[in-house]
């Protein structure tokens, strides 16, 4: 069985022997659909490995990207009774699945349990959506940079510091989360790369300049 990660760390043994013992691995294809926005909220997921798209579909049709789930972060936590957004597979996804009735009991049995579940599971999300609440009057070029550098401590948390920061998704998925235009994206990405900012790689970018990156985020 595939391990749950990042929250488990703050459980004791029994705890953790608990939660797995209600989980329910699932993988999913590239592009299948986790759950539905709007649909009842049937479940709840941890991702063990890969990357999810969050997004909403808004009343003219546009989507939205509200943000990108790692490995440990938790999905479908809100206690309602639909799903808010939509989740999908960018590539290969393990999960480890939670029927909301047995996930429910387990928290009403332990409530300290949820507490350490939100405070940890929902960090990296809650995070990431703080951070995108502060770029509105940003430009282009620094909305790109902040979350270059968003995604490279995130996944730096997860035991994976690099100068290379790994971008599954694609340059759509990135305008729709920082609200810019495909086109614009790909402007900012390639002017950062001819000043060497950064350098594009297979998978992703690799930062070459740290320094001014901070100082743009800053």
């Amino acid at each position: 069985m595939v391990r749950l990660v990042s929250v488990c760390a703050s459980l004791s043994d029994d705890e953790l022997s608990l939660l797995e013992s209600l989980a329910h691995p699932t993988h999913f294809a590239s592009g299948e659909t986790l759950f539905t926005q709007g649909r009842e909220a049937h479940s709840v997921y941890n991702v063990t490995a890969g990357v999810v798209r969050l997004y909403k579909l808004l009343s003219d049709g546009r989507r939205q990207v509200v943000g990108f789930a790692l490995p440990g972060d938790f999905l479908g936590l809100a206690m309602r009774d639909a799903y808010g957004f939509s989740a999908d597979a960018i590539g290969e996804v393990a999960a480890c699945a939670f029927s909301r009735g047995a996930y429910t009991a387990l928290v009403d049995a332990k409530p300290h349990l949820l507490k350490r579940l939100h405070e940890f599971a929902t960090h990296e999300l809650t995070l990431a959506h703080e951070q995108m609440m502060l770029l509105g009057r940003r430009t282009a070029e620094e909305k790109l940079i902040c979350f270059l550098l968003g995604m490279q401590q995130r996944w730096a948390r997860l035991g994976k510091p690099s100068v290379t920061v790994p971008l599954p998704m694609t340059r759509q998925d990135i305008a729709d989360f920082l609200g810019l235009t495909i086109e614009t994206v790909s402007r900012t990405f390639t002017r950062l790369a001819k000043d060497k900012t950064i350098l594009i790689v297979p998978g992703g970018v690799r930062v070459m300049n740290a320094e001014r990156m901070s100082a743009v985020a800053a």
